[in-house]
């Protein structure tokens, strides 16, 4: 008895056309259009993007050796020590 939503009310004068999900082809030129279409917004993006990683990893990877470098300790202070 109970309709579900979007059936609630009768709107006259709409007409809806849908194609039967069986009928559809998901994954219609997934490979023939798909793959160049790809490597094709990679291309177009990738000096775009990776430049800034680049430059941020350089950064951190400097930032961790200096680190590394500033955290040893100096022989020479310990030469007197007994």
């Amino acid at each position: 008895m109970a309709k579900g939503f979007g059936e609630l009310s009768n709107v006259r004068g709409i007409i809806k056309y849908s194609i039967s999900p069986f009928e559809q082809r998901a994954f219609a030129g997934a490979i023939s259009k798909g793959l160049p279409n790809l490597f094709r917004r990679f291309r177009s993006k990738f000096f775009i993007v990776a430049p800034p990683f680049m430059i941020a990893y350089y950064i951190y990877d400097q930032t961790e050796k200096a680190h590394a470098r500033m955290m040893r300790k100096n022989p020479a202070d310990f030469a007197n020590d007994v």
